[in-house]
Order: C-alpha cells, then sequence, then structure tokens
C-alpha cells in the first residue's frame, strides 16, 4: 500500500522550496504523490510550478485583489477540506509560514493527518515580526507530527517548546536543492538585455557593480519602505553603481518605490521577475540589499554579500556565519554598511568567503527518507 502524500502550497517562496520535494515523492515507488496549490499568489506561481513542470492535482485558486488575511484563510479552510476527504492522505506536506501552512496544518490536525513541516523551528520571538509569518509558522509547530528543520539552530528553537527530539529531523534547507537545479540552465536572454543595457562589460572590472534589491515584506510597508527608497537614492548616487530593483506588485510596494525612485539615474526598476532569471541576476550582482527571507538563503551559496533590511530575522545562521548582516530600514544605517562593503574590500571579502550555512543540495532526499521510515504511517487513514 502506497504512502499518499498531499504537498500544499500557495506562493512562490513555497513552490520554489517544494519543488524538489514534489519531484522526489513523484520518483518515489512506495509513494503516491498529489500537489494541491491555493494560488495564495496566482502569477508568481504558475510561473514556478513551470519552471519544475509541476501540474498540480488539485487548484483552488484563491487568489482576490485587496483579499484580507481572514477572507483567505476563511477560503482555505473552505477550499482545502474537499481535497482532503477525496485524495485522504496519510501525510500532508507544508512549507514555510505562509497562511496556507497555518491553515492547512490545522485543517489536517481536525481531519486527523499527520502533518511535516518543511523548514520548521525558524523563529524571531516576537509576533509581530514578521507578521503574520511567526505566528503561521507557530501555528505549523503545533500541529506537526515531523519537523523538517533546515539547521541545528533550528532544532535547538524547537527542542525549547518542548518537541521531541525523535520528531525532528535536520535536513538543510531545499531552497539549495532548488537553486542548483535553477542556475545550471542557460541564462534568460532578458537579462543578457538588461545587463547590456546597464553597462554590461564593465561589471566585473572594478568599474560599475551592481546592486539587487528586494524589499516587500509586510512589516516595512509605510515609513520602513520610504526610508529604505530614500537610502536607495542616496546609495545610486555614487555613479558607480547600477541598482536594479524587481518591485512586487502590492500597491504598499509599488507607489512609494515609483514615487521615491521612479527615472532615478543609476535605479532600474523591473516587474516581479520570475524564478529563473531572478537567480541568473542574482549572480551577477556585487552586493544584495533584501528583506526576503529565501535570497538570504541563496545568494551566500554565490559568494554575495547580504544586506537584510529587517529589524530582526529567523535566520541568524547566516549572520552568526557572516554571509549576512542586519541593518534595519535606517536610511543612514543602509548606506553607511552599503558604502563599507563597496569601498573596503577586506570586509567585503569576509562576507563574500564565508561559508553557506543552510544546506548542500540533498534536503529533498532526506525528507522522503524520513517520511518512509515512520512504522505509523497507515494507521489512521480519514
Amino acid at each position: 500500500m502506497a504512502l499518499r502524500v498531499l504537498s500544499v502550497f500557495g506562493t512562490r517562496p513555497e513552490a520554489i522550496k517544494m519543488a524538489p520535494i514534489v519531484q522526489q515523492l513523484s520518483a518515489t515507488d512506495a509513494i503516491e504523490s498529489r500537489v494541491c496549490v491555493t494560488a495564495q499568489h496566482r502569477q508568481m506561481l504558475d510561473q514556478v510550478l513551470e519552471l519544475f513542470e509541476i501540474r498540480p492535482d488539485y487548484d483552488l485558486d484563491l487568489m482576490r485583489a485587496n483579499q484580507s488575511l481572514p477572507e483567505l484563510s476563511a477560503a482555505i479552510f473552505s477550499n482545502l477540506d474537499p481535497v482532503f476527504t477525496d485524495f485522504k492522505p496519510d501525510w500532508i506536506l507544508v512549507q514555510g509560514d505562509t497562511t496556507t501552512v497555518a491553515i492547512a496544518s490545522l485543517l489536517a490536525y481536525y481531519r486527523r493527518i499527520k502533518v511535516g513541516h518543511v523548514e520548521a523551528g525558524l523563529r524571531t520571538n516576537d509576533k509581530w515580526q514578521p507578521f503574520p509569518e511567526e505566528i503561521n509558522r507557530r501555528v505549523a509547530s503545533v500541529t506537526a507530527d515531523l519537523h523538517f528543520a533546515p539547521t541545528e539552530w533550528s532544532r535547538q528553537n524547537l527542542l525549547l517548546e518542548n518537541t521531541p527530539d525523535a520528531h525532528i529531523v535536520v535536513t538543510g534547507n531545499s531552497v539549495i536543492d532548488a537553486l542548483e537545479y535553477v542556475s545550471k540552465q542557460v541564462e534568460p536572454q532578458e537579462i543578457k538585455v538588461l545587463l547590456d543595457r546597464l553597462g554590461g562589460s564593465a561589471f566585473g572590472t572594478g568599474k560599475k557593480r551592481l546592486i539587487l534589491v528586494t524589499a516587500h515584506r509586510r512589516e516595512n510597508f509605510g515609513k520602513p519602505i520610504e526610508d529604505i527608497c530614500l537610502a536607495l537614492k542616496e546609495i545610486a548616487s555614487r555613479g558607480d553603481v547600477e541598482i536594479v530593483y524587481p518591485v512586487h506588485l502590492n500597491p504598499n510596494v509599488q507607489e512609494p518605490v515609483n514615487r521615491h525612485l521612479g527615472g532615478r539615474e543609476h535605479i532600474t526598476l523591473l516587474q516581479p521577475l520570475d524564478y529563473l532569471p531572478l537567480v541568473h541576476l542574482m549572480k551577477h550582482a556585487a552586493l544584495i540589499l533584501t528583506d526576503s527571507g529565501g535570497i538570504q538563503e541563496e545568494a551566500p551559496a554565490f559568494g554575495i554579500p547580504v544586506l537584510v533590511m529587517r529589524e530582526t530575522t529567523e535566520r541568524p545562521e547566516g549572520v552568526d556565519a557572516g554571509t549576512l548582516k542586519l541593518v534595519g530600514t535606517n536610511t543612514s544605517r543602509i548606506v553607511e554598511e552599503a558604502t563599507r562593503l563597496l569601498e573596503d574590500e577586506t570586509e567585503y571579502a569576509k562576507m563574500a568567503r564565508a561559508s553557506n550555512p543552510y544546506g548542500d543540495g540533498h534536503t529533498a532526499e532526506r525528507i522522503v527518507e524520513a517520511l518512509l521510515k515512520r512504522t505509523d504511517n497507515l494507521s489512521q487513514r480519514v
């Protein structure tokens, strides 16, 4: 009797990190694997599904304009429950800390379905930062039967919360599996055209350096994103850098970014990039400024220093390893730290040469192996 595993995700970051696991599940004879997407983010999700050649078995298509968290949560509850009834999974797998993760985990608990939480144990210990992610991942932790912790630090967080050690598996982070797959693909033409337009051959010569920016987190809406924009404006005034900022579609990001940075010399604002071109653009960057979680894990694999524009991070392993530096959203602090890395070769080299603590490209294999080792997998079918 094959083990029934349902992978549930809804956003682009979830899809990126779940894709290698879905591929590994599909290649395992002892497992009947199906995929359900809530499509919490529609367009950004679809391009990842296409990139990794994943066809969802269930597509809830729940994205709506200006949808509130309560509205999204209610929609996931009511639309996901029939999927559980139809497939009768032994396990669901969820990844990270989205609303999809929290609601799917709670619904699985109601249905007595086992929960495997991928990227478990990340904590800031501040329920408002990041919001609502810190509480979402705690909900998943409370309901999970297996916790796939990416690092020893995340394992320790779970142990401090009295999670049984036998229920925790340190696996590494599957984003490195995905990154290895994507970085080996041919560089998209759109990236070649962009780089040529910005200076092309000057990159890598020391004459001009590329700075990649991503900033979109909910807790940075308002004054924080305004201050970030002011910092970028000042950094661009140096003249020896080109800032490229793929701008999130959320109007709370679009409006201040376009108002402050639109039409500015040495700043290029783009529509959100698909994952394939984003990875290849990242490879050309000399420095990354971000509030994104995934990029904190990905950039160190390419030896690129990362300044994290948040007050706290649930990925302190990178800070401890020296690949990341927390700089907050204060304009002066961002400018100061970026300038230091652009002008001090020794400081730059310290961050660029630090080792990536987040994975080795075999996370998906470890997760599937852990699922198969559970001897009580088939005892509580719905």
